[in-house]
């Protein structure tokens, strides 16, 4: 059998596809497996905000066009790129197990997002993490950073920025966490929904496929999957607005904490719930309406989203 992975050109996305690849020959000895690169709009389009020109899902169009026209069998996605709904036809069929969820704080001066000093610049592109940091941090100086890994550690070290924010789980999979000054509490800065997690999408019809693909499947990251995205989907599943959530898993107990703010901080609210793993896509939306009724819901609105 032969698996064609279509995948984003980042070094980042093609160690993940790298890896599943590996995975597969694993698991399957014999089975050959060819990664299919390719450059999507969301990597084309760096000198504006996601939130401006069509959010996270532009990550990933490309990947699910080339499964439908059958240049590609299987596309692995890092999970918080995804949007709430897949095309007709697709699914998500195998979830790895995570990597630390975390936000990663890297500065070439400063050991921590408490010793910047007042005016310091922070670079991100993530309007959670811009929303988080305004809360946190009002006096400091937030600028947009785009671009892959390598491409925003470099205009660190070129001075452009005293500080930039990351997801842990990127620095630490491409052998960069020596770079990592400090990872921020998930209670104090709520990570994206799904960050740390790499998932496969295929064809919904593609029986052999996805039975080749079963034994990659973590059940905890499912779990923990199925609140967040379930957290995110009833909010509206939006990168034009902030919304973080996180799931943490005790046996069989499930914690999420879920937050919704205005881009600049001026409003924000926080609320957890716990409950059995069993009911995890539920307690997520039940999270989603409890954060609407005290006011996500006015803040959505303000943003042309109506959940």
């Amino acid at each position: 059998m032969s698996i064609r992975i279509a995948t984003r050109e980042s070094p980042l996305a093609l160690w993940q596809a790298e890896h599943v690849k590996a995975l597969i020959e694993r698991t399957h000895p014999g089975t050959v497996v060819t990664l299919v690169p390719m450059t999507t709009i969301g990597d084309q389009l760096l000198d504006r905000s996601l939130a401006t020109v069509g959010g996270k899902g532009l990550f990933v169009k490309e990947l699910e066009t080339a499964m439908f026209e059958n240049r590609a069998d299987i596309a692995v996605h890092s999970m918080k790129d995804v949007p709430a709904q897949l095309p007709e036809g697709l699914v998500l069929t195998a979830f790895l197990a995570g990597e630390d969820p975390r936000d990663a704080f890297v500065s070439n001066r400063y050991a921590s997002l408490d010793e910047l000093p007042q005016g310091a610049v922070v670079g991100t592109a993530s309007l959670r993490r811009q929303a988080q940091l305004r809360q946190l941090r009002p006096d400091l100086v937030i600028k947009e950073l785009r671009g892959n890994v390598g491409t925003r550690l470099r205009k660190l070290d070129e001075g452009q920025y005293d500080a930039i924010l990351l997801a842990a789980a990127g620095l630490i999979r491409l052998n960069l966490a020596a770079r990592i000054r400090e990872s921020f509490d998930m209670r104090r800065f709520v990570p994206a929904c799904a960050q740390g997690v790499v998932g496969i999408e295929c064809r919904a019809d593609d029986v052999a496929t996805r039975a080749l693909l079963a034994p990659l499947h973590d059940p905890q990251s499912a779990i923990r999957l199925a609140a967040e995205r379930g957290l995110n989907a009833r909010l509206g599943g939006a990168c034009t607005v902030p919304v973080a959530g996180h799931a943490v898993i005790t046996g069989d107990r499930l914690r999420l904490t879920g937050l919704v703010a205005a881009p600049d901080a001026s409003a924000c609210v926080r609320d957890e719930i716990e409950g059995p793993t069993s009911e995890a896509a539920a307690l997520g939306v039940q999270l989603a309406e409890r954060l609407l009724a005290n006011g996500a819901r006015d803040i959505l609105a303000k943003l042309g989203i109506h959940a």
